[in-house]
């Protein structure tokens, strides 16, 4: 593609001024909730589905609140591709969630110290997303074929989704696994809530490293297929990791809120598929044709909206079929 088509996929998009004081407030607004979060937290307890619930409905409304921010700051279309984002990014992490699930399953991770393990393994994220929306957006910025390649990236990763298996996470628990041992030791046994011990003067990592280990990995598989998506919304590197990052600050409160919800939303996955199939098309096809993004907007509450309603009807009929 030449330098004028990518001229015209960028035009898709709004086209922002962002200063580096935009940049720093949004940084330390996040570092200011991550250190509270932290502060919460520091005595390793284990949280109740009442707390979990309560931090989960603060964590959307900062999220939500940030929207007003970026309307002020940016206008109405900067804040219907920041909405749009949240919504793609907080629904794809409700899957990473469930397979975070299987992992401390499996790892047998005791339930007080898995948020520290959450804490630091989404502080790695961040950095983490913020590197692959730096590179998708330039990539995009500067060449526009990478629309269509990204997009029938996205419409291959929905397809599978919608083909979700139910033992997802439990390989990447045995890979993560085998990655950390060719670098150091692993311990069997804990060590309070350190991830590094000393055993018979060999420093180890403990099995709670061992998990951080595996979260990172599992965060850059879903990192392939999120971001992509979210750079389907929006090609402005602040909005995207503005809206990746907000959602997922609050999914530490998410998994123990909904860890064992997997089977009530039985339509989750289907619908998830189906989000990154429809922005993976929007993507590809966004150098030719753009679709109104508070219209996208509504296509994606759409799927959500009837996702949950279906997978609500389907467990009042299990319920009922048992009870009969």
């Amino acid at each position: 593609m030449n330098l004028l088509a990518a001229e015209s996929a960028r035009d898709n998009f709004v086209d922002l001024d962002v200063s580096l004081g935009w940049w720093v407030g949004l940084a330390v607004a996040i570092g200011l909730l991550l250190a509270v979060d932290l502060y919460r937290h520091r005595d390793d307890h284990e949280p109740t589905t009442r707390s979990a619930l309560l931090e989960t409905l603060v964590w959307i409304s900062f999220g939500v609140a940030f929207s007003g921010v970026v309307a002020i700051g940016f206008g109405s279309e900067a804040f219907g591709e920041y909405i749009s984002g949240y919504l793609i990014e907080k629904s794809l992490s409700i899957d990473n969630v469930f397979v975070w699930s299987i992992l401390f399953s499996t790892m047998a991770i005791p339930l007080k110290f898995q948020h520290r393990v959450l804490f630091w393994g989404i502080f790695g994220a961040l950095l983490l997303r913020l590197i692959f929306i730096l590179v998708g957006a330039a990539l995009i910025s500067r060449f526009s074929a990478v629309l269509v390649i990204f997009g029938a990236f996205l419409v291959i990763t929905g397809l599978r989704i919608i083909r979700h298996r139910e033992d997802e996470g439990e390989t990447t628990s045995t890979a993560g696994l085998g990655l950390l041992r060719r670098v150091m030791p692993v311990s069997d046994e804990y060590d309070g809530h350190n991830f590094f011990t000393v055993k018979n003067g060999v420093r180890m990592a403990t099995p709670l490293f061992a998990a951080l280990v595996v979260v990172e990995v599992t965060d850059v598989i879903f990192a392939l297929d999120s971001v992509p998506a979210v750079l389907a919304v929006s090609n402005e590197p602040y909005i995207v990791f503005a809206s990746n990052a907000f959602a997922i600050l609050g999914l530490r409160a998410m998994y123990f809120l909904l860890a064992d919800a997997r089977q009530r939303f039985h339509y989750l996955s289907h619908a998830l598929g189906a989000i990154l199939v429809f922005v993976g098309v929007k993507m590809a096809l966004s150098q030719w044709h753009h679709l109104d993004t508070f219209l996208s907007l509504g296509v994606i509450l759409a799927i959500l909206v009837a996702a949950i309603a279906f997978s609500e009807l389907r467990t009042r009929r299990e319920a009922a079929a048992l009870v009969d």
